[in-house]
């Protein structure tokens, strides 16, 4: 149970398959527009019910309770050994440079 001011996301669907811009690409035709907004809720509420959060900026959202305290899922990938490898030799060649103007 969420309780007010618990930091939640909601999630809601703008807009059904069919009622998509004309102009947007078929298969983004084909799916809804979701929203999935985190922000603090406003009230006392069970996940699954229709709550309202207040976001960073102040807005406040409507939508269906998903979460409670919800994790960051994203992150930058793998290493690209290449880049940390040019991040070496750069550094490298810097302070050589930097020798070399003394």
């Amino acid at each position: 149970m969420g309780r007010a001011g618990d930091w939640v996301q909601v999630y809601d669907v703008l807009l059904k398959p069919g009622e998509r811009a004309p102009q947007v690409p078929e298969d983004t035709q084909g799916v809804p527009l979701e929203m999935r907004v985190k922000g603090f809720l406003e009230h006392d509420a069970m996940l699954g019910d229709h709550a309202t959060v207040r976001t960073m900026t102040g807005r406040l959202v409507e939508g269906t309770l998903v979460a409670i305290n919800p994790a960051y899922p994203h992150d930058f990938g793998q290493p690209v050994l290449e880049l940390l490898v040019a991040g070496e030799e750069f550094r490298a060649l810097l302070e050589r440079e930097a020798e070399a103007q003394k």
